[in-house]
């Protein structure tokens, strides 16, 4: 394919996936259950954070996470009590245990209380990379105590990381919701600066459409598909997500 007709195929593939129907089988649904903003970022961040593995297992923990919390995740954040998190033993994710979900709602009470929220730790401060944001932002997390363990549950791009969980935390609170399923409520940052959510099956498909060529789903290889997604619509680069994920998971390309 000319790069003309690769853009108006991804084009049309993203058009495809980008529609409510989608949310049906994707852990954005969890966030979707809420309406208060406070309580669609927070359901939204702990839903990203466990984003690995079986979907349907993901979006099952991720409920079981709203409903330890009494389905008002904002409002128990800023005023459980150590008793009250006494609730979250047993619960586990893959490597995601009882004391990292005890840690992250510590850490997401101090961000509020103390940083203005999620919209502003997550600002991006340099121009069309978020890079730097999210190092900072971990930075943040992880300033109060807490095991060294869990410090592995957020990824620094600094590192090397393709950090595709928080990428995909930031689709969802940036992107537009004309189409019904990313959010569009953080006004301060701009679509135009995200990166795609770079995943086995993205990166696959990216590889074989020759979009991308470096072999490791790394940060290299996220500002290597940022030069082409950005080349083919400068203002919003991430909705070929759902085309490259569509295509990996839905049409098996």
């Amino acid at each position: 394919m000319t790069k003309k007709e690769l853009k108006e195929f991804l084009d049309e593939k993203a058009e495809l996936y980008e529609n409510i129907d989608f949310i049906d089988s994707d852990p954005i649904q969890i966030p979707h259950q809420f309406s208060i903003k406070e309580d669609i970022e927070i359901a939204a961040f702990l839903s990203a954070i466990i984003a690995w593995g079986n979907r349907k297992m993901i979006i099952n923990n991720a409920s079981r996470m709203m409903d330890l919390m009494g389905n008002s995740p904002f409002d128990f954040v800023m005023n459980h009590s150590e008793d009250n998190l006494e609730k979250f033993d047993g619960f586990v994710h893959r490597t995601f245990n009882a004391e990292d979900f005890k840690f992250f709602i510590k850490s997401l009470k101090n961000i509020y209380t103390n940083h203005r929220g999620l919209e502003t730790v997550l600002q991006n401060k340099a121009s069309d990379n978020y890079q730097l944001a999210i190092h900072n932002f971990k930075q943040v997390f992880f300033e109060i105590l807490h095991l060294p363990r869990t410090q592995k549950h957020i990824s620094d791009p600094i590192k090397g990381s393709a950090a595709k969980r928080i990428n995909m935390f930031l689709r969802w609170m940036v992107r537009d919701s004309k189409k019904g399923v990313d959010f569009g409520i953080w006004k301060t940052h701009n679509a135009s600066d995200l990166h795609c959510p770079l995943d086995v099956h993205t990166g696959n498909i990216a590889r074989k459409l020759k979009i991308l060529k470096r072999k490791q789903n790394d940060w290299k290889a996220i500002q290597e598909l940022d030069l082409i997604l950005r080349k083919f619509d400068k203002n919003d680069p991430v909705k070929y997500d759902f085309a490259l994920f569509g295509l990996g998971v839905f049409e098996k390309f």
